[in-house]
């Protein structure tokens, strides 16, 4: 345990009405509004998969406790000692057939008078942040949903303990945690930012296998989701329709297929029906063909210009104005859009929209509602090469009844000093995922 004492979770005895099952070891567990504090000295015992496949609180607590522990005491090789891989096979497994039955849009509409909803942008494997976003909202509840818009992985140190720890809420609480795809939940920004060699390190020579299990769950994400009937969220935002016409049928030539071509030269936002009909089951969303639509939602990003555009920033997705943001709010009955995708490096390349000082925007404020960027990795990137720190914060949005629609925004600081951990990847030379991309590395190839 490092001596610095910067945690701010603090261990207690588990709350006796709390659901509860039996893992094999005692759980170290948490407070929902704990106060400052170091943990323990002593090392967790390694987590183990329950006996009926059953998660509960406790188990979740304790795995909240090992993967805090172990990334300031153990050397990453050693981390199978208290995660080993039946536990990580189970969890995944058990994680991937929830998701990948879900639907590319989610409609979250089972809320109350005393439901609220919070909804999380980027985390980047800045797993003591994340810990300290659970508490400071409050865990996921039945009356507490949280929607996170991806981008669990990458360019931070713990980015497979945030996406495990996440996976294991979302094990729990299939109907109040819900996971969307971000841009890096992919083959192509893993082995560039960091996840892949990440997972290696820590599984040696099981890592393949870790990571090729991870890349499955990936593609099981959900795209987007609407809350409320009021509110839609997805990681980069709005999409295009996909117009194509069938292709002339030869003469005599019975039950031909008729080849769809894409009409060229249209570019309008595409329809919800359009997005649930799109295969978000890619490695690597397409720059062309006929599935545009996922690397849309991952990639786009708004502008002050009014308009829908091809991203040439990023040399995939979009760029839309806000025009088409008072479209898409008008057209579907909405009062918010709340995306993620940009931190402040990103946003200090953007004229016309605010930085990310504070973990959030509010890039379009137009007549039937607004669009939001939250971002919720603070002093981001962890490893910068900037001669100072963007010292941002991050931030999470509040949604409350009776509308859903009226965001409350909290901004937190980082929680540091983080343990002291090598980079996964070239921080200092690798290409800015806001530049312009090697398109031709993302196409996929067998592991």
């Amino acid at each position: 345990m490092s001596s610095d004492g910067s945690n701010n979770i603090s261990p207690i005895s588990r709350d006796a009405d709390a659901d509860a099952c039996s893992p094999s070891s005692t759980a170290v567990t948490y407070s929902d509004n704990p106060s400052p504090s170091s943990l323990p000295t002593f090392a967790p015992d390694p987590l183990s998969w329950p006996p009926d496949g059953k998660l509960c609180l406790e188990w979740i607590q304790h795995l909240m406790s090992v993967f805090e522990w172990s990334s300031r005491n153990l050397a990453p090789s050693a981390f199978p000692s208290v995660f080993p891989v039946p536990v990580f096979d189970a969890l995944v497994l058990t994680a991937s057939k929830i998701l990948h039955k879900e639907p590319n849009c989610l409609q979250i509409n089972t809320l109350d008078s005393d439901s609220t909803v919070v909804v999380v942008g980027d985390l980047h494997g800045q797993l003591h942040d994340l810990l300290f976003l659970l508490q400071d909202a409050g865990f996921p509840a039945q009356n507490r949903i949280f929607v996170f818009n991806g981008d669990y992985v990458d360019r931070g140190a713990w980015g497979l303990e945030t996406f495990l720890l996440l996976l294991a809420w979302k094990v729990f609480m299939p109907h109040s945690v819900f996971l969307l795809r971000g841009n890096h939940e992919s083959k192509y920004c893993t082995s560039t930012y960091g996840f892949e060699k990440e997972v290696l390190a820590k599984y040696g020579d099981k890592g393949k296998h870790v990571y090729r299990k991870c890349l499955g769950c990936f593609e099981g994400l959900p795209l987007a989701s609407i809350i409320a009937e009021r509110v839609y969220t997805a990681h980069g935002g709005l999409f295009r329709s996909i117009s194509v016409t069938p292709s002339k049928r030869s003469k005599g030539k019975k039950n031909r297929r008729i080849n769809l071509i894409p009409e060229a030269n249209t570019l309008c936002l595409g329809s919800l029906e359009e997005l649930s009909k799109a295969r978000r089951s890619v490695l690597d969303p397409p720059w062309e063909g006929l599935n545009l639509i996922p690397g849309d939602v991952l990639w786009s990003d708004p502008s002050m210009k009014p308009g829908l555009s091809p991203n040439k920033e990023r040399g995939i997705g979009l760029l839309w104005g806000p025009d088409c943001t008072e479209e898409f709010l008008k057209k579907f009955k909405l009062k918010l859009i709340i995306r993620s995708h940009e931190g402040p490096d990103a946003r200090e390349k953007r004229p016309g929209l605010g930085g990310m000082d504070e973990g959030y925007t509010i890039d379009h404020d137009v007549e039937s509602g607004k669009l939001i960027t939250v971002f919720s990795a603070p002093d981001y990137p962890q490893f910068q090469a900037t001669e100072e720190r963007y010292n941002n914060k991050g931030a999470y949005v509040v949604l409350k009844p009776p509308g859903f629609d009226n965001p409350e925004f909290h901004s937190f600081e980082a929680i540091i000093p983080r343990p002291k951990v090598n980079p996964y990847y070239d921080f200092e030379e690798v290409i800015d995922s806001d530049e312009d991309l090697d398109l031709a590395s993302m196409v996929t190839t067998d592991l």
